[in-house]
């Protein structure tokens, strides 16, 4: 043991003598690298780190006087050299690996810090060419991590700034880095790897011939990063755990912080990021709850308070046990109504003191802050995924997501009877709303609120009847509401239903070739019918 004491993550290896630095993104590694010096800690660099660090008044070698050859090809070969790798990957437990360092006058690495071209940075900034693609491509980096990385018994790789103040307690306390951190180091370097690879080739597999570049690439490389493990999956016989993007969208569920309550489960993630969704489309104060995925009800209002009063009345019942979100601040009076029934999860962009010290006499229920995406409320779709993914056998379905949003102008009046100013209003909340709901979607709407929600039916004329039976169960009258279906009607019988429940409105994609029948019986039942050119299935 090297005369080190032995701790809870033993130290095997020597004393760390010589650490190689070449870092891109150069945050906190002076202060890094005068610590290793003050520990007796050999510094090697490169290029543009090594001035800095020499310009710090730390002394450091260049690793083209290490090499014994000159950095060449506007340093694009600097570190590909067997002085390097040799140094990183010799395995000093094997005699015949130190003979070979020995009779070639190469030393150990102990240590090697490296972060690379900043690729991704620079492919996300708008114009970058391809040009300026390739020359961020980092080739001496990986290679150096992942040699030091294979080599992690008697390595250690750093490849993140957030690592550095951990290994130099390590250092400081036993003059050594740990073998399990040694090894979670190796495994976040490979980790980092991979996580570079899989952008230059979404990025190159996305260029066409011409030049332009295909919305999908030839083939997509996913990048998530595991939040955490969960007690199981939607159902208990299940294992699961909950991934986010590594670089995850502002304003996404990704980014919430749980103030209180117990771990989430699979269905809360799942159920909350269908809640969050879907408040964060309206400008307005609104209030959504969902059961199941599917959004039971959802309202506009002049306070969050008031918002939630309407949204409850849509569906009591199925709001029992619900995901409750807000697009506003949760007040007091706010808190103290949702607390009245039992709520899984609790979601808005801010929580006062008043409502958080009434919540917590609700310990169990699951409260998350989550900002809106930078803009507010009005710019929702930068808080949205590019692209939806679903697992199908052995492959995936990608597709760009549903972000469209429908405008007043957009609107196209097909029967005889016009809507009236509040209607229009109405039939763009409805429409709204009826995204969000399960194929196939029928939402009754009226005054900023939803009436009565019939989802997930394989027919619309069901979908329909139970949304007008759920608003007879809650007490609401469906008299002079509006209806958003989520596509066309492919006869008149689904608009009969909706009438006969008291609709005098309609918002339907349109586009079915039984249009013109559809049309002849809104005229005949005295109704106004609009067309939304778009259609929002949702399986």
């Amino acid at each position: 043991m090297n005369g080190i004491p032995p701790t809870p993550n033993p130290i095997e290896r020597p004393i760390v003598t010589k650490a190689l630095i070449s870092v891109s993104d150069k945050s906190g590694i002076v202060e890094f690298a005068t610590a290793l010096q003050a520990l007796g800690v050999e510094l090697v660099s490169t290029g543009g780190t090594a001035t800095l660090l020499a310009s710090s008044g730390l002394a450091v070698q260049e690793v083209a006087e290490l090499t014994g050859f000159p950095e060449m090809l506007d340093g694009r070969v600097k570190t590909l050299h067997p002085m390097v790798h040799g140094g990183l990957l010799a395995r000093r437990d094997v005699p015949a690996h130190m003979e070979s360092l020995s009779a070639y006058g190469i030393g150990t690495i102990d240590i090697l810090v490296v972060n690379l071209y900043p690729f991704e940075a620079t492919v996300a900034k708008p114009g970058c060419t391809l040009e300026d693609a390739i020359e961020n491509i980092d080739i001496g980096g990986p290679a150096m991590v992942r040699s030091a990385a294979k080599n992690w018994k008697d390595v250690a790789v750093l490849t993140d700034a957030a690592q550095y103040a951990g290994v130099l307690d390590e250092l400081r306390a036993h003059g050594a880095v740990s073998e399990k951190t040694r090894f979670a180091l190796s495994v976040a370097a490979f980790n980092r790897i991979s996580q570079y690879d899989g952008a230059i080739s979404d990025y190159l597999s996305r260029i066409q011939p011409d030049g332009s570049h295909a919305v999908f690439p030839g083939q997509t490389n996913g990048r998530f990063v595991k939040l955490q493990d969960l007690r199981y999956g939607e159902n208990p016989h299940q294992q699961a755990a909950y991934y986010r993007d590594l670089y995850p969208a502002p304003g996404s569920l990704a980014s919430a912080e749980q103030l209180q309550g117990k771990e989430l489960s699979y269905n809360n993630i799942a159920d909350a990021d269908a809640a969050w969704e879907c408040v964060k489309s309206f400008t307005d104060n609104a209030c959504v709850i969902v059961k199941h995925a599917n959004p039971c009800g959802v309202a506009v209002g002049d306070s969050a308070s008031q918002a939630y009063s309407k949204a409850f009345q849509t569906d009591p019942t199925s709001a029992f046990g619900g995901i409750i979100a807000f697009n506003s601040r949760v007040d007091g009076a706010t808190a103290e109504a949702v607390a009245k029934q039992f709520v899984e999860v609790l979601i808005a962009p801010e929580f006062s003191d008043d409502a958080m010290a009434i919540l917590k006499g609700k310990p169990n229920v699951r409260v998350l802050r989550i900002s809106l995406p930078p803009g507010g409320a009005s710019a929702w779709d930068r808080g949205q995924n590019a692209v939806d993914m679903k697992r199908v056998g052995s492959g995936i379905l990608l597709q760009t997501a549903d972000n469209h949003e429908l405008a007043l102008a957009d609107l196209k009046v097909v029967s005889r009877r016009q809507p009236t100013p509040a209607q229009l209003q109405d039939l763009l909340f409805a429409w709204k709303v009826a995204k969000f709901v399960k194929s196939n979607a029928i939402v009754f709407c009226a005054g900023g609120m939803t009436m009565g929600v019939g989802a997930g039916q394989m027919s619309r004329l069901d979908s329909a009847r139970i949304a007008s039976i759920k608003a007879q169960h809650a007490g609401l009258s469906l008299k002079d509401t509006v209806v958003a279906s989520d596509a066309f009607f492919p006869f008149r019988d689904g608009l009969d239903v909706v009438v006969d429940a008291g609709a005098s409105c309609v918002i339907q994609p349109g586009g079915s070739m039984r249009d013109d029948e559809v049309i002849a019986a809104a005229n005949e039942r005295d109704v106004a019918m609009v067309f939304s050119g778009v259609r929002h299935f949702r399986h």
